[in-house]
């Protein structure tokens, strides 16, 4: 499974690129070169894909924690690294907090969380309770709402630097379009 949602992103993000329109700078197989540094790498061009696989394993997978959400859903565990490798892992975990306190039913159904962005036990047991209550028709659903905060924060992110229209149609169609599956 994990294997799986890694080769995905990988086969999204492709290789090196260095556009001048993008402020996170070059990246290789979505990595960027200061996450690269921190891995020890000094020059991004020359990460395999190996490389980047180990990269997005230790710190978009297990660091967020994403390995325990992929326990309940592989479909909601693939949307949030996805997100994560383009955003960083904070933004979608943000999202997936506030998404499950409001189809809680006001605390009904689980407790609020606190949107902390970092997933700990009780988001996971929030999601357990949420899956355990709507079950596959609301992990679609719960990806369909992950997908509109991606979209509308692509959206957000144009509207304040005209220079990421360049990326907004392919962020869009190979993000936003529930891709690869």
């Amino acid at each position: 499974m994990k294997n799986d949602i890694f080769d995905k992103i990988l086969d999204t993000e492709g290789g090196y690129v260095n556009n001048p329109a993008d402020r996170g700078g070059p990246t290789n197989w979505g990595i960027t070169e200061s996450t690269a540094r921190h891995f020890g790498f000094a020059d991004i061009k020359k990460i395999t894909r190996q490389q980047a696989y180990s990269i997005l394993e230790n710190a978009y997978w297990l660091k967020p924690h994403f390995d325990e959400v992929a326990k309940l859903s592989p479909v909601l565990a693939y949307e949030l690294c996805d997100s994560a490798v383009n955003l960083g892992p904070s933004v979608p975990i943000c999202w997936l907090q506030r998404w499950l306190n409001v189809f809680n039913h006001q605390g009904k159904d689980f407790r609020n969380l606190d949107i902390d962005c970092r997933i700990g036990p009780r988001t996971i047991d929030a999601l357990k309770a949420y899956l355990s209550i709507r079950g596959d028709e609301g992990e679609k659903i719960l990806r369909l709402a992950l997908n509109c905060s991606q979209g509308n924060h692509y959206l957000e992110i144009c509207e304040l630097r005209s220079q990421n229209e360049t990326f907004i149609y392919g962020w869009l169609k190979n993000r936003v379009l529930f891709p690869n599956t």
